[in-house]
């Protein structure tokens, strides 16, 4: 039996959700989890967790979650991290979420100790401390935790925890950006338009920032319009300067939509009238 719920989990893990859940017949599960196996009662919170094959109930899942952690089970540890973290079926509880992340990691698990990192940072549950927060973001980045890689990256730029290092920054951006992390390729855009951490790189820099914008970034739509508006790495094009600008400016970028209104009173109307259609056809493009 215990082979088949392990089967179980791990097919629900492969498919990032419990969405095998309503095939599984809920009372034999209960029964395995009651008679004490850790996987059917990190399955039973999962399922609670997520609303899946059962009504949601966040305490239920941390019931179950408690019991699972209870016996070592290192996801169960973290989820429960998790949910004192957010108040989800307990009271909000940082220093409850720290330890629970604690064990979790301890167990070399790279979601709890990118946890851990930010628990540091931040002086969540724990006094705050950049040196131990930068040797948590370490073991998950070396894990390949996207988030620990760009976090990691943001310590060594402002010199936190570690002595100031663009380009050791400028590493750990990369692999976190290589990974999809929209913040990260946006500041790998930056650093190669300042020529901090690599040499100054126009045409490099608008790549990365147009990775970044294409995911809704507002603060990389509001270079690539200063790119184009100054030729930058690409042509001087101020109908392409003005859309970005536009862009960045519906998501609440204040300094886009100055730079937008500085540049439309040199521009003519017809240029104006081609921005807003771009604009219009790049942001439906967006929210789709």
């Amino acid at each position: 039996m215990k082979r088949f719920f392990q089967v179980v989990v791990l097919l629900v893990a492969c498919v990032s959700c419990v969405g095998y859940a309503g095939e599984i017949n809920i009372d034999v599960l209960r029964k395995e989890a009651n008679q004490g196996d850790a996987i059917a009662q990190n399955l039973l919170g999962a399922m609670y967790l997520e609303g899946q094959g059962v009504p949601q109930d966040y305490k239920k899942a941390f019931e179950w979650y408690r019991k699972a952690a209870d016996q070592g089970d290192v996801t169960a540890q973290r989820l429960l991290g998790a949910m004192y973290a957010e108040g989800k079926g307990v009271p909000q509880d940082d220093k409850k979420a720290f330890e629970w992340y604690r064990k979790a990691a301890d167990q070399g698990d790279a979601v709890a100790q990118y946890s851990m990192g930010l628990a540091y940072a931040k002086g969540k549950g724990v006094p705050q401390d950049y040196k131990k927060a930068v040797e948590w973001y370490r073991k998950a980045a070396d894990q390949g935790d996207a988030g620990a890689q760009f976090w990691l990256g943001a310590m060594y730029f402002e010199g936190k925890g570690v002595p100031q290092d663009y380009k050791k920054a400028f590493e750990w951006y990369r692999k976190a950006a290589d990974q999809g992390s929209v913040i990260a390729q946006n500041l790998l855009g930056a650093m190669y338009f300042e020529g901090k951490g690599v040499p100054q790189d126009y045409k490099k820099a608008f790549e990365w920032l147009r990775k970044s914008a294409d995911q809704g970034d507002a603060g990389a739509q509001f270079w690539l319009g200063r790119m184009y508006a100054e030729g930058k790495g690409v042509p001087y094009n101020p109908v392409q300067a003005y859309m970005w600008y536009n862009l960045a400016s519906s998501q609440g970028e204040e300094q886009a939509r100055k730079y937008r209104d500085d540049l439309e009173r040199k521009m003519t109307q017809e240029q104006i009238v081609e921005a807003q259609l771009c604009w219009f056809s790049e942001n439906r493009t967006n929210r789709i």
